[in-house]
């Protein structure tokens, strides 16, 4: 009996698969590599005998073509791994027809879904929303697009009037830290080009992000007593508040939107003799990114020429490229989903990823890989929900895509 996405979702966030940024293993967490292990299991359940899981925490997986026709390989992506900055640990799902008004997730700790929090809410009256019960996240990032991504598959192997050609399969970990693709062998995938199921609300489309690159300051001071430190202190902490107060304050994430670029301060730690700073520059235009880093190359000077050469010092990493820069002369991949998206009698929201996926560095590695919808809101946080309705959608869409 086929299952239906709700009720694979249902079982899928119930899998705790948090990646760890401070883990040196592949995958970071081994709780990805063991849902992984049950994803295949099932895998083989609908009669997909043709996969790979490796060691890595990737698991691929072939469905033959069923017509003779030359039709494209095209390959659906999710990633496994649920965000570390909410726990995703004991996830308790709750189906909520939705009427309008508070959601209660949780009555003994009086944590409500409000629309007065998130007015997006409004756009969800009549649909069937699952929610948390407000002391996790729900995991929709990126466990729908894994339910949705085999759901959509199942259908059509057991639809006898549906061809296709080769669809490839992949489900990847540690995207949530930057690392989804690090061992993912394009050549071996197979692909002629790919979608990755990982984006917000219905219709999302996108093939453009971000250009992204880390920075860490490292401020020297120094310290002695605070009793006898007139005019021997120096104070990295009070330097590493000088750093952040010179940058931009209207380029933020909190004062941004669309195409702007920001600097985001992500963490400061250390004391008086030694302290860091971590900073990420976002742009989608990659000469203003090179502008940025510019920036951050002044202000570290300024403070080296008012305290001492050896002061502050930076490094500066780039971590994705805009892979919009790769679709220029491969847009009928964007036209596809557009397509599969209006043929489900949705319209497609083309607009800027905020952010990046591993189909930017997919698209970099040699395979075009835009990004599509899988349906949740509010990733990341106790407040996350997907409506059913949503899911739904994306099922219907990917069907479309594999079709043409």
């Amino acid at each position: 009996m086929i299952q239906t996405v709700t009720e694979r979702f249902l079982r899928y966030v119930r899998f705790d698969t948090q990646s760890d940024p401070d883990s040196t293993s592949t995958p970071s967490t081994y709780k990805q590599y063991s849902f992984l292990c049950t994803l295949e299991k099932e895998l083989h359940d609908i009669g997909i005998a043709q996969t790979r899981l490796y060691k890595e925490g990737l698991l691929f997986a072939t469905i033959p073509a069923n017509t003779d026709k030359n039709l494209p390989k095209i390959g659906l992506l999710a990633h496994v791994d649920t965000s570390p900055e909410c726990c995703g640990k004991d996830v308790k799902p709750q189906i909520v027809e939705y009427k309008g008004g508070d959601i209660v997730l949780n009555k003994e700790k009086n944590i409500l879904l409000s629309p007065a929090m998130f007015p997006v809410l409004k756009s969800f009256v009549g649909k069937h929303l699952i929610v948390t019960d407000g002391t996790t996240l729900l995991g929709a990032d990126d466990k729908a697009g894994v339910a949705e991504i085999i759901t959509a598959v199942e259908q059509i192997m057991h639809s006898d009037s549906t061809e296709h050609g080769i669809i490839q399969i992949a489900f990847t970990p540690d995207e949530e830290i930057g690392r989804g693709t690090e061992n993912f062998n394009v050549k071996e995938f197979n692909a002629d080009w790919a979608y990755t199921v990982d984006g917000g609300d219905v219709g999302e489309l996108e093939y453009e992000t971000f250009n992204a690159a880390h920075a860490k300051i490292t401020i020297k001071g120094i310290a002695v007593h605070p009793g006898y430190a007139k005019d021997t202190m120096v104070n990295a902490v009070r330097i590493a508040g000088q750093i952040i107060e010179s940058l931009p304050k209207d380029q933020c994430p909190e004062n941004t939107c669309g195409y702007d670029g920001f600097f985001h301060p992500i963490s400061i730690e250390g004391g008086v003799g030694k302290s860091i700073i971590d900073i990420i520059i976002r742009d989608h235009n990659r000469d203003i990114l090179e502008q940025r880093k510019e920036v951050l190359r002044s202000i570290v000077e300024n403070i080296n020429s008012k305290y001492g050469k050896e002061t502050a010092s930076l490094e500066i990493k780039d971590e994705y490229y805009n892979m919009k820069e790769t679709f220029l002369d491969k847009m009928f991949v964007v036209e596809r989903a557009k397509r599969a998206m209006e043929q489900a009698g949705i319209s497609p929201v083309i607009s800027p990823v905020r952010g990046g996926t591993d189909g930017s560095f997919l698209s970099f590695m040699g395979l075009p890989c835009p990004n599509i919808f899988a349906g949740g809101i509010n990733f990341h946080g106790p407040y996350e929900f997907i409506p059913i309705e949503s899911m739904e959608k994306a099922v219907e869409t990917i069907k479309n895509i594999i079709v043409g």
